[in-house]
This record gives C-alpha cells, sequence and structure tokens, in this order.
C-alpha cells in the first residue's frame, strides 16, 4: 500500500473549525512536523480540503 508524508507548512489560524477538527484527526498540530499515512481515499478526501495548508509526498519504500 501508498504512503504519503504530510507536513502543515501554512498556519491554520484563519481556517474554519472543520478544516481544524481535520487537521487534528490527520495528526497535525505543529508547523514542519510531518506525519505518515496511508494513501487511502478517505485520507486523500480530507488532505483535498486542505491542500492549501499542506505539502504532501508520496514515500517510496
Amino acid at each position: 500500500m501508498a504512503k504519503i508524508r504530510i507536513t502543515q507548512y501554512k498556519s491554520a489560524i484563519g481556517a474554519t473549525k472543520t478544516q481544524k477538527k481535520i487537521m487534528v484527526a490527520l495528526g497535525l498540530g505543529k508547523l514542519n512536523r510531518p506525519v505518515e499515512h496511508n494513501a487511502v481515499p478517505e485520507v486523500l478526501g480530507m488532505v483535498r480540503k486542505l491542500q492549501h495548508l499542506l505539502k504532501v509526498e508520496e514515500i517510496n519504500e
């Protein structure tokens, strides 16, 4: 299964409540701290909602 590395590079101060909840669900809390997730449709949908705040990289193992 493919994996992705998600890094928050912009602040969530101006984000909506829903977007902030999605960030918590993804495990993001501080800027420039990456988290790794499997590239399943549920996670990719959450990333799509926050694409203006995140940087996503594919991990090759």
